[in-house]
């Protein structure tokens, strides 16, 4: 029996938080008709000579990118982040950004993932209450898109307007409202955004975009790959701009995107996915009974591998 407790107690060590995850955020989004969940990073990705989330949701580099100090990638650039050549050709094969230890989101490999075109186009379409979840607006005086949670309570105090509740209109696929700055309709500062975040509220900032090395757009359009590619040159990601938001818009693989890393949950609310083999090293309850799932195999509270 002591051999036992030895045993689970190794397993167990190392094994991260089971409600909590270094880097991510409260809020929980479905992605899929499956009800499959994620939860999004702190921040948008950026390389500085390591892997790291920026530390506020508003936070971006701008055009301030050099080597080592970026957070505008070609698509699939998770194993070159420093690539900013103009030929598409040198983007034909995807690397997921998410495979790498990011600093402040756990430091351990393949712990996060970038949204498919499907999810993308799901949070903003498919999702219940879809689209009156979402707003642009400007946190600490940068301009973006606030995505709300799927179960959203309005913190006391504070308040939100969804853009779709003011002209921005579903044009089949995507939304436009040619009527004014949609980035008006929500207004937060940082102390102000703080209860939203809170809540789980997500801010995706209007990052700009790069071609080669120019930068431009900053504060004015948002501009974030998805995982899935378009053809053999350019990929799909969402795009928003003052009047317009397009969940599978597409670019030019070499463009210069942002990249938001998401995760699947884990602890007792991510079982359906830690069976369907989605998350790495946790543990849970189901049924009344500990499992701990490690290095990608399954053991009981009695330490015996389970299928």
């Amino acid at each position: 029996m002591r051999k036992i407790f030895t045993f689970i107690l190794a397993l167990v060590a190392g094994v991260g938080t089971i409600f909590a995850t270094q880097g991510a955020l409260s809020g929980k989004f479905t992605i899929n008709a499956d009800g499959d969940q994620v939860v999004f990073s702190q921040g948008n990705l950026q390389y500085v000579g390591t892997w790291q989330f920026a530390t506020n949701q508003w936070d971006t580099i701008g055009a301030a990118q050099s080597d080592n100090h970026r957070d505008l990638f070609g698509w699939g650039t998770g194993n070159n982040p420093n690539n900013v050549s103009m030929n598409s050709s040198d983007y034909a094969t995807y690397t997921e950004w998410g495979n790498n230890p990011i600093t402040n989101g756990g430091n351990k490999a393949n712990q996060w993932r970038t949204l498919s075109k499907d999810e993308w186009v799901y949070l903003f379409y498919g999702r219940t209450d879809a689209a009156t979840k979402f707003g642009l607006g400007s946190v600490n005086g940068v301009n973006g898109t606030i995505l709300l949670p799927d179960n959203w309570t309005l913190p006391s105090g504070a308040s939100f307007t969804a853009s779709t509740t003011q002209g921005l209109a579903d044009q089949g696929g995507c939304y436009y409202n040619g009527s004014g700055n949609n980035f008006s309709h929500n207004t937060y500062t940082a102390a102000q955004w703080k209860t939203m975040e809170d809540n789980g509220a997500v801010f995706l900032p209007a990052a700009g975009g790069r071609d080669g090395t120019g930068v431009g757009n900053v504060g004015s359009g948002g501009y974030y790959w998805s995982s899935t590619p378009y053809d053999e040159y350019g990929a799909y990601g969402l795009l928003f701009i003052s009047d317009y938001l397009d969940p599978q818009y597409y670019d030019g693989r070499s463009g210069g995107l942002s990249v938001r890393l998401v995760k699947a949950l884990e602890g007792l609310e991510g079982i359906d996915q830690i069976q369907n083999g989605q998350l790495h090293d946790c543990k849970f309850i189901k049924d009344g009974q500990l499992f701990i799932r490690r290095n990608g195999e399954l053991f009981n509270a009695q330490g015996v591998r389970v299928e």
